[in-house]
């Protein structure tokens, strides 16, 4: 039995994209590199390579179709890393989009193309695992030497310190205090209650007397009433806005 022949693959356009990083920057050596190539639309943005944010390029991904090729000028000008780039192009290949590259003489649409790309997503990979392991190797080294991983604490020990002489010696208000030692008055507060059981609850008392002071002898007088959410946001508003027409005096 005689077999049909093969359909044709599905033939498309050339579709540039040209990325500068600053406006002073001109892209019209890309531009007429990728028109010397076939491009009939080339999208532009003016973008440092490093931000995720490129309306053009997202418009051209949008405007190509099965059968088509995004080409660029050079391979920085697609990806803001090499996983990036092999992300973006395997995506494309998805969709039956392929890629080309007119500096680095890269086109998927070819043998030699494809075999490039392979190896730049086997190079991706092994960058990947070179970040973890010498991130995990970083972390073993800082633990081993008495240092733990993350953010460092807003509040040092010494200005915890200073705040509470200042608080408890002085009669200075967290907030007083906190713009003293030039810290946040949040950071304060969690930082005083994380002291254990009894902190914690010395510091919700001077937080209700210091921020809620319009409902705190109204809860004093009776230890049943329960304020609620709105009533301590209510309070503390209702606070604000007295000392604000204090000070406007």
């Amino acid at each position: 039995m005689r077999k049909s022949p093969a359909l044709p693959a599905a033939v498309g356009h050339v579709i540039g994209y040209a990325r500068v990083s600053t406006a002073d920057q001109d892209a019209e050596l890309q531009r007429d590199a990728l028109q010397k190539v076939g491009a009939v639309r080339v999208f532009e943005d003016v973008a440092s390579g490093a931000k995720a944010d490129r309306p053009g390029l997202a418009e051209a991904l949008a405007y190509l179709r099965e059968g088509d090729t995004l080409a660029v000028w050079k391979l920085d000008r697609l990806g803001r890393s090499l996983p990036h780039l092999v992300q973006t192009v395997a995506e494309l290949a998805q969709r039956g989009v392929g890629f080309r590259s007119l500096t680095e003489t890269i086109d998927t649409g070819t043998p030699n193309g494809r075999l490039v790309f392979h190896l730049f997503a086997a190079l991706a990979d092994f960058e990947r695992d070179l970040i973890r392991e010498r991130t995990r190797a970083g972390l073993a080294v800082a633990k081993a030497r008495g240092r733990n991983g993350g953010r460092r604490p807003v509040i040092t020990p010494e200005k915890l310190a200073r705040a509470r002489e200042l608080i408890e010696v002085k009669g200075l208000t967290v907030r007083e205090a906190a713009a003293r030692v030039k810290v946040g008055k949040t950071a304060l507060y969690a930082a005083l209650s994380s002291e254990g059981p009894a902190a914690h609850e010395a510091t919700v008392e001077r937080w209700l007397r210091e921020e809620v002071a319009p409902a705190y002898d109204e809860m004093k007088a009776d230890p049943s009433q329960a304020l609620t959410v709105d009533q301590v946001r209510h309070s503390l508003a209702e606070s604000r806005r007295r000392r604000k027409s204090k000070i406007a005096r």
